[in-house]
């Protein structure tokens, strides 16, 4: 081993955080592995490394027995003591067999080694730092692409994007920028591997605490998250200070936070509704921008019977039922929506359970709250009528 070779151990133990000694010892077995292959010996050695003049020597390693039955394992005591007088049975010789050309074999085989370990040392820096960002978003450039992956580089690692995580009304082009959540990071015999996702809630979510500083800060919680990515969300938000509007704070000035969220889903829409802890009042917020006369709830079966105006039912189901359908995940609760007319002829609205638990004064404060959250929390970012012409349509 070169003096050279030893500088650069010293090196990577400075810049790569690998222990010299894990080194040498990686070198070591390697050259015993070396030894035997290249020299067919089946005997037990030991290689001895001199740091100080990086020269490295074999040698064989023999117990001493009265009687000899594999040579290239055993020696006689007679013979043991022509060495030195002074061994005895049990002991164990060493004799030095260092081949003449080990020299070239050692180097080959030592370079082998430490790229080995750089690579493993490099793979495992990259790991712990991606590990840590598990569940974070990270800006990547889109590199290439085949029929199941689109391949983003996050800088020191490319980053696999699958197809069931792409969003339908996105096309990628190389050296596009784009932002992804990183979902899952595995470690492979080839070295870390990263899955993103541009569908995940998660993204939507990183996205507004980067752009909103009141939920950087806490000031205003997002208590839960509903996405059909490329078309629809549902977020509600939550401040403990009633001096701070949390919905207000989500869609900034002229809707300008909002708005580069939408930019970065590529026009995704994004409703914005208050959370509460009462499910009547949540219910009929998660289920703007529709208006809604009662919210029926079932605690046991965790399911809401909801009422609308008959000209309100097919704004508040949406297409295909996609509003309604988010803003049972946004809940947590099941939803079933009936027109006033159903809930009339069905005996359930007006109830009149309902008068003896609220005196007038109180029943009509009721009805404005729930008409008031579902006015407040519609966001501005899309045309309330056009939405609801082409649903009545």
């Amino acid at each position: 081993m070169s003096s050279e070779l030893l500088d650069a151990l010293v090196l990577l133990e400075k810049e790569k955080g690998i222990s010299r000694n894990v080194i040498i010892e990686a070198i070591e077995a390697a050259l015993i592995s070396a030894y035997r292959r290249n020299y067919n010996q089946a005997q037990n050695v030991r290689i001895d490394i001199n740091l100080g003049t990086g020269t490295m020597r074999v040698f064989a390693r023999k117990e001493v027995v009265d009687e000899v039955f594999d040579p290239r394992l055993e020696i006689s005591l007679e013979d043991a003591r022509k060495i030195n007088p002074n061994y005895h049975v049990e002991d164990i010789v060493e004799l030095e067999v260092t081949p003449k050309e080990f020299g070239r074999i050692a180097a080959q085989t030592a370079k082998q080694v430490v790229t080995q370990r750089v690579r493993e040392a490099e793979r495992g820096i990259i790991y712990s730092e991606f590990i840590d960002r598990e569940e974070d978003i990270m800006t990547g450039i889109v590199q290439r692409q085949d029929s199941k992956f689109i391949y983003v580089s996050l800088g020191k690692i490319e980053a696999i994007l699958p197809t069931n995580e792409q969003m339908p009304n996105e096309r990628y082009k190389p050296h596009d920028r784009i932002k992804v959540f990183l979902t899952k990071v595995e470690k492979t015999t080839k070295g870390p591997q990263i899955y993103v996702s541009r569908t995940h809630p998660g993204l939507l979510k990183r996205l507004f605490e980067i752009e909103v500083p009141e939920i950087y800060d806490g000031t205003v919680e997002i208590k839960s998250v509903a996405r059909e990515a490329g078309d629809r969300s549902k977020i509600s938000v939550h401040s403990d200070n009633d001096e701070v509007d949390a919905v207000g704070s989500c869609v900034g000035p002229k809707g300008s936070r909002v708005q580069a969220i939408v930019n970065e889903l590529k026009g995704e829409k994004i409703d914005i509704v208050k959370w509460s802890p009462d499910p009547v009042v949540f219910v009929a917020n998660a289920l703007s921008p529709s208006k809604v006369l009662d919210v029926i709830v079932n605690e046991e079966e965790k399911a809401t019977t909801v009422i609308v105006p008959d000209y309100q039912l097919s704004l508040a189901i949406g297409k295909r039922g996609q509003n309604a359908r988010l803003a049972a995940k946004l809940t947590g609760w099941k939803i079933d929506i009936k027109s006033e007319s159903d809930a009339r002829e069905a005996g359930v609205y007006p109830r009149n359970e309902s008068l003896l638990n609220y005196d007038e004064e109180e029943l009509d404060d009721y009805h404005v709250e729930i008409e008031e959250h579902s006015d407040d929390n519609l966001l501005s970012n899309y045309d309330d009528s056009n939405d609801s012409n082409e649903n009545l349509k």
